[in-house]
């Protein structure tokens, strides 16, 4: 556990539960976590910072994983073989993440959070799949999901990690033609796989603040239980809404922390 105040303590608690509603709700709550840690914590070690960010997340995507397998229809086996290529890519990039600086991690994170805004502001149909739509899906797309989907954006959650459950949904959204719910139900399942192989690796290497960590959990696990109800009870038109307005506001808040670096 480092050494911090009970105000930063607080901070990161509050942090972590509204990333854990977040990432039920639309994927992405690292992209609040992630930032707020690297305020919270300035003097540790990036690699210290991804490690520990990985072991919160893991408790939380989890949760919300339970909450949504009872009640929403998740496509349990595509989800667990693109998890399991998402698991093998996590690891490959959490071997590379230790020379990752904060300094590099802003801009990047701001460019992805861009494209993904533009992608679904240009979309307006995004994530409200047709019966027709999700029976055009072949067998080719579903080993794409596989290999690209697991693969790729595993690669980057183990790398750097913020925004990895929104790919996550955009990305089984535009391949497998999923409704935003259910597209968001799948990358619970396939994100604690990511979330798992970057720990481990994050683990091996003795990044992880544990004690920390066990701390913001419980708050990520309240977080994201809660964020997957909401979702389940609204449905994709608020997810949708959730996600322009999670993602305009990192965007201002990353800018202002570069600009002011």
């Amino acid at each position: 556990m480092p050494d911090i105040s009970l105000t930063t303590l607080v901070f990161l608690c509050l942090a972590a539960a509204a990333a854990g509603w977040i990432d039920a709700v639309v994927g992405g709550g690292g992209l609040l976590l992630l930032p707020a840690m690297l305020l919270g914590l300035p003097h540790v070690q990036t690699a210290q910072i991804l490690g520990t960010n990985k072991a919160v997340a893991i408790v939380g995507t989890s949760g919300a994983a339970i909450t949504y397998v009872r009640e929403a229809p998740v496509q349990v086996k595509t989800a667990v073989r693109i998890g399991l290529a998402a698991l093998a890519g996590s690891m490959g990039g959490a071997f590379f993440a230790a020379g990752i600086s904060s300094e590099v991690l802003r801009p990047v994170i701001m460019v992805v959070l861009l494209g993904v805004a533009a992608f679904v502001m240009l979309r307006p149909t995004f994530g409200t799949a047709t019966d027709a739509e999700r029976r055009t899906v072949t067998r080719t797309r579903t080993i794409a999901a596989i290999v690209l989907v697991g693969g790729g954006i595993g690669f980057y959650d183990g790398l750097v990690g913020p925004g990895t459950g929104t790919f996550l949904v955009l990305a089984l959204t535009a391949v497998l033609h999923l409704d935003l719910v259910t597209a968001s139900a799948t990358a619970k399942i396939v994100n604690i796989c990511t979330n798992g192989g970057a720990l481990a690796m994050f683990a091996y290497q003795g990044t992880v603040m544990w004690q920390l960590a066990a701390v913001m959990a419980v708050f990520n696990l309240a977080g994201g239980m809660f964020g997957a109800r909401m979702a389940l009870r609204k449905g994709s038109e608020f997810v949708r809404g959730v996600l322009l307005v999670v993602v305009f506001s990192l965007v201002a808040k990353l800018a202002f922390d570069q600009w002011t670096a």
